[in-house]
């Protein structure tokens, strides 16, 4: 027999809100939060880079291409342009669902 339980992907979270890195082609959300704890100390001066490109708490974003080999970078689109960062970067981005 058949389980008809809805497999769990165990990178997601499914109450809304992910990382960007984790996030596949084709995603769209907004930035909710920026969470760095997990870099140890580089963390802060990544945060402060991302602000200083245009990435903004409540902005719109999508995931656009991932690289095919290693799937790093990703392209993104922010408000109205287009960003490759790498995977580790991207992880500092929360997004929640439109």
């Amino acid at each position: 027999m058949r389980s008809t339980t809805k497999p769990t992907r165990p990178d997601l979270d499914f109450t809304g809100q992910n990382r960007l890195g984790l996030l596949r082609p084709g995603h769209k959300g907004r930035i909710s939060h920026f969470d760095a704890e997990h870099l140890n100390g580089e963390g802060v001066e990544m945060t402060d880079r991302l602000r200083e490109m245009g990435f903004a708490e409540d902005l719109m974003i999508e995931v656009l291409h991932q690289s095919p080999f290693g799937r790093d970078p990703i392209a993104v689109r922010v408000g109205s342009m287009t960003v490759a960062l790498r995977r580790a970067d991207a992880n500092i981005v929360v997004v929640s669902d439109e």
